[in-house]
């Protein structure tokens, strides 16, 4: 059979590049960048081209995996595997309640527009509110913030990168992330238009990234981002910076804001963030003086003791700056479907509807940190777990105390994950379903349209039928519920429905949202109205303006007066909290402070299997000073043990001049022990051991896992396999 070249976009991360996939004989053979996508004009990272690698990966499940008595898989029928499930999901339920039942979500779930849609609707039906996501290891203190600030936890700001004249970045690495709430294909050219033009482009991270080494680079403290805010806001305020027509007509609550920030001077501050008063000043008067301010933080900004509190800072500044949902400042995306009103729909739009039964965190767009997993399936009570779905995650090397949630699972009556691969997680499990990649499914960017900086829209149909026995998410969750009598979805009307044989595919339901949308053909009655036949004949997507205007915002705003709240209760009591924790946890026995990174031919725990992203000086590094290298007696490529108050990990040392003295650095998501062969031949560890788990150590108003800023100590140490052959020898 002839080679066939069809379009289609990636789904690894938010830029969504345009891709060409070549399909001989039903493989993918290659992937390559589509130069006529009208946004990525023929970009695509690495990751996106070595998915090749992972669609037609040997060590990937293809049919469903039951486990055996002595901890191995094997298979099993997919009819007999969810007789199976239901079965025993059915006996717990009847035993113990829907609401013993709980699942996780991995980052990847975002990136379908299926699936996270029918695992929160698969909950929902069945009454449970263990529902957890990758998002308290990421971006639930955005969304909490949004909730706070707009009363949606689905507004969010994106940087007007085409129009402004200085660009704010406060934790934020996009030349390696690509963006992220925030979907800006070729970002790096996008970044070098707003310094071309005579812009600035300025990033704030304790580390010297790649971004930051492009352009502008306050160097401060780690966990230091919300002293740095408030005394930018101090400065604003008392200089009379501020745009106090922005604040009368947008907001409520700027005089208490003023009150709040007035303690925070810079001299008050610096010895906290390490960036000088002087600095700080000239920053704030910027600031307040561009002609177009875009101010954007992401995930080195979430992850400190106050995330929710940074982010709420930040569009606080941006507001009184004049800068929020105006142009060259921060926007509000309008999309062909407003997701923030789908959300609402289905119940996934919330935040503090419900609390955790352990620590009382608040729910945040219906899920519940993480991080206490473990303690949810070992403390006995009403709405214990006792069972648990796992579905485009490794929960036990992404959040904090792995260790503790692969005890838990073992106490589980019931785990079933759905999975490429089998996992540090997955092999925990009693049934392992496989799933497909995403250029076996058809697809909309549902969560990501409102955050495209230039608005646009595309769908697409699969590439090539899945690979063996591999079946959509939302397929097999249809089929596990059917077994036992559940409909899933959040919405009452389509339960009922349901019940009676009338249900709504994803796809129905997607295409109908569409055409009754605000760009919509309103089936037939709006001429040139977007339909799914229009997208089908514009494979490549379609721009749909230049780009987003001013003035989004008071459509969106759901608090009853209209307006931004400046002023909430929690914020106020965070900021009470963060003097009362004063200068991050450094001390004696730990005087080092840990941060994560992101890589870029890495993507969180999923694509080190890959052997061409994994090619060359792979290596599971902590990037140290010099200055604590020589203090330490570490020299570069040494193997080093770090510690926490919480575990320890080896890795080996770079010392290098892009982290301060005091700070180190180690990429997250290594650390593999699980069924695939290149990823743990690859080493390294899981640096998430170092965290904690305990509900005193997570963010109070969005359950965030504490992954920067945590305090360590660093020695030198033999590599594992010298101990082992030593230890051996002793015992010979």
């Amino acid at each position: 059979m002839a080679a066939e070249e069809r379009i289609t976009y990636c789904r690894i991360c938010e830029p969504l590049c345009g891709m060409v996939a070549t399909v001989e004989d039903g493989q993918v053979t290659k992937l390559r960048p589509d130069p006529e996508h009208p946004l990525s004009k023929g970009f695509a990272c690495p990751k996106g081209i070595a998915m090749t690698e992972i669609q037609n990966d040997p060590d990937r499940v293809l049919q469903p995996l039951r486990r055996k008595a002595d901890g191995g898989f094997e298979p099993i029928s997919w009819e007999r595997a969810i007789g199976e499930i239901g079965d025993r999901l059915g006996a717990i339920r009847d035993e113990h309640g829907g609401g013993s039942v709980g699942w996780y979500m991995g980052n990847p779930g975002a990136f379908s527009y299926s699936h996270a849609l029918w695992v929160k609707g698969f909950l929902d039906g069945l009454g449970s509110q263990h529902y957890y996501t990758a998002s308290s290891q990421d971006v639930s203190n955005r969304f909490a913030a949004s909730s706070l600030l707009y009363g949606s936890p689905f507004v969010l700001p994106i940087p007007d990168l085409e129009r402004c004249e200085m660009l704010f970045m406060v934790g934020a690495n996009p030349l390696v992330s690509h963006g992220s709430v925030m979907s800006a294909p070729r970002i790096k050219d996008q970044l070098h238009a707003i310094t071309g033009r005579g812009g600035r482009v300025v990033v704030v991270d304790p580390r010297r990234t790649e971004t930051a080494r492009e352009f502008e680079h306050v160097a401060l403290n780690p966990d230091s981002d919300a002293w740095l805010l408030l005394s930018i806001l101090q400065v604003i305020f008392a200089e009379s910076l501020q745009d106090s027509a922005a604040l009368d007509s947008q907001a409520g609550g700027g005089a208490e804001l003023e009150r709040l920030v007035s303690e925070f001077e810079p001299e008050r501050t610096e010895s906290l963030t390490g960036v000088g008063a002087a600095e700080v000043r000239t920053l704030a008067r910027e600031i307040a003086a561009a002609d177009g301010c875009a101010v954007y933080g992401r995930t080195g900004s979430c992850l400190g003791r106050s995330g929710t509190l940074v982010s709420f800072l930040l569009d606080a500044l941006a507001l009184s700056t004049g800068n929020l949902d105006a142009e060259g400042g921060s926007l509000f995306g309008d999309p062909a479907i407003p997701f923030d009103r789908v959300a609402e729909l289905i119940g996934a739009g919330t935040y503090g509807k419900v609390r955790s039964r352990i620590g009382g965190f608040p729910e945040v767009l219906g899920a519940l940190p993480a991080s206490l997993i473990a303690k949810e399936i070992t403390t006995p009570g009403d709405g214990q777990m006792r069972a648990l779905f796992v579905s485009a995650g490794n929960p036990v090397l992404s959040v904090p105390n792995g260790p503790e949630l692969e005890r838990a699972m073992e106490r589980l009556e019931l785990c079933v994950s759905i999975d490429l691969y089998v996992t540090e997680t997955s092999k925990h499990s009693d049934y392992i379903l496989p799933a497909t990649t995403f250029l076996e499914r058809e697809d909309f960017p549902l969560p990501f349209l409102s955050l495209f900086t230039t608005p646009f829209i595309q769908m697409t149909e699969p590439v090539v039928e899945p690979r063996g026995e591999a079946r959509q998410e939302w397929e097999i969750i249809e089929d596990i519920a059917s077994r036992i009598g559940v409909v899933p979805s959040s919405v009452l009307a389509l339960r009922l429905l349901g019940r009676v044989g009338i249900k709504l595919s994803p796809r129905r339901l997607v295409e109908t949202l569409l055409r009754i949308g605000p760009s919509g053909d309103r089936f037939g009655l709006t001429r040139n109205g977007l339909n799914p036949a229009k997208l089908a004949a514009s494979p490549h997507g379609i721009v749909l303006a230049p780009g987003w205007d001013g003035g989004n915002l008071p459509g969106k705003l759901r608090h009853d007066d209209g307006l931004v709240h400046l002023d909430p209760p929690e914020i106020a009591a965070e900021v009470k909290r963060l003097d009362r924790l004063g200068a991050g946890g450094a001390s004696a026995e730990y005087p080092l402070l840990l941060i994560g990174l992101r890589e870029l031919r890495s993507h969180n725990s999923w694509m080190h299997n890959s052997e061409k992203l994994m090619r060359g000086d792979r290596v599971h590094r902590a990037r140290i000073s010099p200055t604590d290298g020589e203090m330490l007696g570490v020299e570069d490529g040494d193997a080093i043990r770090i510690s926490s108050a919480h575990g320890e990990v080896e890795v080996v040392a770079r010392l290098t001049d892009e982290v301060r003295p005091g700070t180190v650095a180690v990429p997250h998501g290594w650390g593999h022990a699980g069924g695939w062969e290149t990823a743990n031949a690859a080493g390294g560890a899981n640096i998430n051991v170092l965290a904690s788990s305990d509900p005193e150590d997570l963010e109070p108003l969005a359950g965030m896992a504490h992954l920067n800023g945590i305090p360590i100590k660093i020695e030198r140490a033999e590599p594992r396999s010298r101990r082992a052959a030593d230890a051996a020898a002793v015992a010979g």
